[in-house]
């Protein structure tokens, strides 16, 4: 029997390429620099791919790869990789999370103290032949506020480091609950508004997403304290760059440093390369040969259990589980994530704890799967692409996130439920879905019972119980181009609260939504996207 051949397309660390071919199991070749034509040509032959962040494995390279069973992806982001497509082609993509938090941290705190101490543009005065002291004059980060915007693995860090400096620290994160800002002993800002104006230094950890793209724009970079400093090391689109160039030239902001970009590699002619208080570096977050080293053992070992024993670690797209368990559990991991997924949407925002209830025949199995992957869907706000199956629950406990499991042996109308209820501050939010035969379902929000495809746009209503609304709704959605696919209606009482429930054909915009909000008997209006 042939041995399986893998590609290392992307530079790792030698101890990870031995590590591969240790045991002589496995035929692997090192092919650096591939053009996309190039790789297309040859990854028919390969059942495992290894990359960093220079090769794209998108949807044309997937396509060509008839025997690829794994991609692995030394490193955290899969930003390079068509997960959709690998998923369709039944491609097992992993990551190494975590690999890079001690790499990312120190790096971006070495920046900040290149800002506060003009580090680079005093190094390049004094090799040009210049003595100018005057000219380079800093700040101290001692009793200095730092805001650090997404507490995570590497945010953590940063405010360990920051807290020994003396700095206070203040932290912006949605999904951090109090009990954990404590623990860090950071302290927690409910908005990014009301951080912004207090801080001297600002640094950035949150994944790129819909919600966090350009959350330091223009206007928000205008709220900023005069002389702020700020550092991203995380992704490229987080802050406005046309925004950031105008406020350095106009010294509001006092310095920056950016290892990441909107484009990558930084293109030759942008403004940013002539900014004297800026300090550029080219992604070199993970760029340590501890991080390397470590990046690279990791995703050998994982695509040597994938390949040779069918153990799955650290994948994005598919549970850690075996064939067998898969069997059983499969159609109820893709329910449990849309669950979390509708939950994460419509419950507030800081959250205290989630409990994951199983009732009826589904206790019959091992549950574990279902509830990595309620997380998975639950947190994909909070932690972006990073968040998968296997480093959910630990991420979860990052953030201060209390999650249990219960179970109950029957389950009234249904021969098993899925209910999720999530717990903050400000109440309570829940979620169930079931199987109708093999067809999931939504059939309770809020413990109000309901009917909805847990697909797609899903539009839930709250309002008075009174003739004629369903009827104002459906004009209004036609008016505005908005098909209905499906309708549930629940209401407690006779002219008493009312839930309904849409599954739309499009999202709705933002003047339906106001028209909607504008009636005096609706009182919520909620759009969820699966």
């Amino acid at each position: 029997m042939p041995k399986p051949k893998v590609l290392v397309a992307d530079p790792i660390a030698q101890r990870g390429i031995d590590e591969l071919a240790a045991g002589g199991s496995l035929d692997v070749t090192v092919k650096l620099g591939l053009k996309e034509d190039q790789l297309i040509e040859i990854i028919g032959d390969f059942a495992a791919l290894v990359v960093r962040s220079e090769t794209k494995a998108n949807a044309k390279v997937i396509e060509a790869a008839h025997k690829l069973k794994l991609i692995g992806r030394a490193g955290v982001g899969v930003d390079n990789v068509d997960v959709d497509a690998a998923t369709r082609r039944g491609i097992i993509v992993m990551n190494t999370p975590g690999g890079n938090t001690i790499s990312t941290a120190e790096h971006a705190f070495s920046l900040m103290v290149s800002t506060a101490r003009n580090i680079p543009q005093a190094d390049a005065s004094v090799k040009s032949g210049k003595w100018d002291r005057k000219t380079f004059v800093g700040v101290e980060l001692y009793n200095k506020t730092l805001a650090i915007l997404g507490m995570g693995r590497i945010g953590t860090e940063i405010a360990r480091r920051a807290i020994a400096f003396g700095m206070r620290v203040l932290a912006y994160d949605p999904y951090l609950s109090p009990s954990r800002a404590r623990s860090l002993q950071v302290e927690l800002v409910e908005k990014l508004d009301d951080i912004l104006p207090q801080a001297d230094f600002i640094t950035m950890h949150m994944p790129l997403t819909a919600e966090t793209k350009y959350m330091l724009n223009k206007e928000r970079l205008a709220k900023t304290k005069k002389g702020v400093r700020i550092v991203n090391c995380a992704r490229g689109g987080l802050i406005e760059e046309a925004a950031l160039i105008d406020a350095l030239r106009s010294k509001h902001v006092a310095a920056a440093a950016l290892d990441v970009f909107e484009k990558e590699p930084l293109p030759a002619d942008v403004p940013l390369r002539e900014l004297p208080n800026l300090v550029l570096t080219p992604h070199l977050g993970a760029s340590t040969a501890e991080a390397q080293e470590g990046v690279g053992i990791e995703i050998a070992e994982q695509i040597k259990a994938a390949l040779l024993h069918g153990e799955i670690r650290n994948a994005v797209n598919m549970p850690s589980i075996d064939a067998k368990t898969l069997a059983v559990v499969g159609p109820h991991l893709a329910l449990g994530e849309k669950l979390g997924l509708f939950l994460s949407q419509i419950a507030a925002k800081r959250l205290l704890s989630l409990n994951i209830n199983f009732s009826g025949k589904i206790n019959d199995a091992d549950t574990t799967p279902i509830t990595r992957a309620v997380l998975s869907g639950f947190l994909r706000a909070a932690g972006g692409a990073s968040v998968n199956v296997v480093n959910a629950p630990a991420f979860a406990e990052q953030l201060g996130l209390k999650v249990t499991e219960s179970r109950e042996s029957s389950v009234g109308d249904f021969a098993e439920l899925i209910e999720l209820t999530a717990t903050g501050e400000s109440g309570w939010c829940s979620v169930a879905g079931t199987f109708f035969g093999t067809t999931p379902r939504i059939v309770k929000v809020n413990g109000r019972h309901v009917e909805a495809k847990p697909d797609g746009v899903v539009f839930l209503l709250e309002n008075r119980d009174r003739p004629g609304i369903v009827g104002l709704v459906g004009t209004l959605m036609g008016r505005h181009q908005v098909n209905i696919a499906g309708m549930s209606l629940s209401r407690d009482t006779v002219g008493g609260q009312a839930l309904t429930v849409l599954n739309l054909d499009s999202v709705p915009g933002e003047a339906l939504m106001k028209e909607l909000l504008a009636e005096s008997d609706i009182s919520t209006a909620q759009v969820v996207t699966l």
